[in-house]
């Protein structure tokens, strides 16, 4: 058995025990994935990550281009594949529109990260 298991994360047991591959809490009968509990831990304590649509990481102030062509409520032309986007805002938006932005002719408007690439 190894010897050095964590404490619960719930109640701070230091009796926890593995079983097969969970980790468990005898107290409050609290299971866990370790591997889990140190990903976590080494990507920031859960720190949201924002992709483009080809996979690279977006932050703020980052320029993006619209990845295919947009329809924009009120406008007879939308947006076109290929626009630039500069200095965009990462946000916790709403229906999956995590960017925050300002393009020329439109305005401000918030776009899913799903549509665009990282220029």
């Amino acid at each position: 058995m190894n010897e050095n298991l964590p404490p619960c994360p719930k109640c701070s047991c230091e009796y926890t025990y593995e079983m097969n591959a969970l980790v468990v809490c005898p107290e409050c009968g609290h299971e866990w994935v370790p591997a889990e509990e140190d990903a976590q831990a080494a990507t920031g304590s859960g720190e949201r990550v924002v992709k483009d649509s080809v996979g690279n990481v977006l932050s703020d102030g980052d320029t993006v281009t619209v990845a295919k062509a947009l329809k924009v409520k009120g406008s007879p032309s939308g947006i076109k594949a290929g626009t630039k986007v500069r200095n965009i805002r990462l946000i916790d938006g709403v229906d999956g529109h995590d960017i925050d932005c300002r393009i020329d002719g439109f305005g401000a408007m918030q776009l899913k990260s799903s549509v665009v690439k990282k220029a």
